[in-house]
């Protein structure tokens, strides 16, 4: 069965034949994750020193989807994707930063915004698609004027990424050792992160899709656009209701919202469409 790569964060970008690459830190190392031709396989090099292991990939099979009936459609063009890999954000500070900046504005947008800031104030490293950054360490994020950060259209985000950084400071180390549910708890408790915020930076943190905001627009979009012969609810919680009904128990729901989002990870056209999100 064939395997197929997630690239739903705004990290990954393409080489000139399609491939994804991303650049992520592990361990105080940096990485670049080259997806390879051969489908669904991702090589992991080393771009600085340092010791540790390389980032975690998680693999969810097909098998784990949840089978309703009334879902067939859509499960349907799920099980095609055979097994996801995703890459696990090895950095809680990039799955937070990424968060923040995707609030408010479309898919399209935050990824255009994403890339300007850590393009800007990140780490870069020399690739085959050229300098590729991590994201802009929390001590940087604190040095930052208003100034600096609306030159890379983020002055919405300063306020929210200030607080993350203390709070980050503070209290990442223990934030990095909790479960996802715990996680979501403490994340909230900081200003400008909100349920949906929390809940997707820890989803990508942790790799665990059962605590993502399945109500989310992108989510109901992509069902929507999967199965269009679904009549699926277009409101978010009753939207939710339906998702938790047809994946009861967590091992189907991470499933069921991630083969979702890998299927518009797929099918996203660049520079249409998109998904503003709540804080």
């Amino acid at each position: 069965m064939s395997t197929t790569i997630i690239t739903e964060h705004p990290g990954w970008h393409e080489t000139s034949a399609g491939d994804p690459v991303r650049v992520v830190e592990h361990q105080g190392a940096a990485w670049l994750a080259h997806g390879q031709s051969d489908p669904g396989h991702l090589r992991l090099l080393r771009l600085d020193t340092g010791t540790g292991e390389q980032p975690p990939v998680a693999y969810t099979s097909a098998v784990d989807l949840p089978t309703p009936s009334e879902g067939a459609p859509l499960l349907a063009e799920l099980v095609s994707l055979g097994t996801v890999a995703r890459l696990t954000n090895p950095s809680l500070w990039d799955a937070i930063t990424t968060a923040l900046l995707r609030q408010v504005v479309t898919a399209a947008q935050a990824r255009k915004r994403h890339r300007a800031f850590y393009a800007a104030y990140g780490r870069a490293f020399d690739t085959s698609v050229g300098p590729l950054p991590l994201a802009p360490t929390a001590e940087v994020v604190l040095g930052l004027s208003d100034e600096g950060f609306a030159a890379v259209g983020a002055k919405f985000n300063a306020k929210g990424l200030r607080a993350a950084a203390t709070a980050y400071l503070n209290r990442g180390d223990h934030w990095s050792t909790l479960d996802p549910e715990s996680l979501v708890k403490e994340l909230v408790e900081v200003p400008y992160i909100g349920p949906w915020t929390a809940a997707a930076a820890a989803a990508d943190f942790t790799g665990d899709h059962s605590v993502y905001p399945h109500g989310d627009l992108a989510v109901r979009t992509w069902a929507g656009r999967a199965a269009p012969g679904l009549a699926l609810p277009s409101a978010e919680r009753e939207f939710e209701s339906l998702w938790r009904r047809w994946a009861p128990a967590r091992t189907t729901l991470h499933a069921l919202t991630l083969f979702t989002l890998t299927w518009g990870s797929h099918a996203r056209i660049t520079g249409t469409g998109g998904t503003p999100h709540r804080p």
